[in-house]
């Protein structure tokens, strides 16, 4: 079943503090606690990233993050995540293609990247992303990295 849900890009200075808590506690819960993997989510790129916020219902039900290196001509996606009980209904593919959009539009000419989860290769492969790592330990999760150049 496929969800309607509004999605928004935001940058550091358009979230609120209210609603960084909320990106923050959503990525927090699954990353965290649904992977059981304890480590720092915060990491000190949010301040450069673009946010991509889809909500259902007003609240937040799939995000990414968008953060671009001029220096190395590349662009990385990551912590794309939809909550559980959206999950299966096309929300990541929806954010997925917005934000290839969004590289494509505002960075021409760059690399796309970012870290899979192992078991999400195969999805990622379905947007044109391309290994360029063996698998590696992140965590304790074992991730592949990708590119769509």
């Amino acid at each position: 079943m496929k969800v309607a849900g509004a999605m928004e890009w935001l940058s550091w200075s358009d979230l609120s503090p209210a609603l960084l808590y909320e990106v923050l506690r959503f990525r927090q819960d699954i990353f965290v606690v649904e992977q059981r993997c304890a480590y720092s989510e915060l990491d000190g790129r949010d301040q450069d990233a673009r946010h991509l916020l889809l909500r259902i219902g007003g609240t937040v039900a799939g995000y990414l993050r968008l953060i671009p290196d001029a220096g190395n001509k590349q662009v990385r996606l990551g912590r794309v995540a939809v909550a559980a009980a959206h999950r299966r209904g096309g929300l990541a593919q929806r954010l997925m293609a917005e934000a290839l959009a969004r590289c494509r539009a505002d960075y021409p000419g760059f690399a796309i990247a970012l870290s899979a989860q192992a078991h999400l290769v195969a999805f990622y492969a379905g947007f044109g992303f391309t290994p360029v790592s063996p698998p590696y330990d992140d965590e304790g999760i074992p991730h592949v990295d990708m590119v769509n150049a």
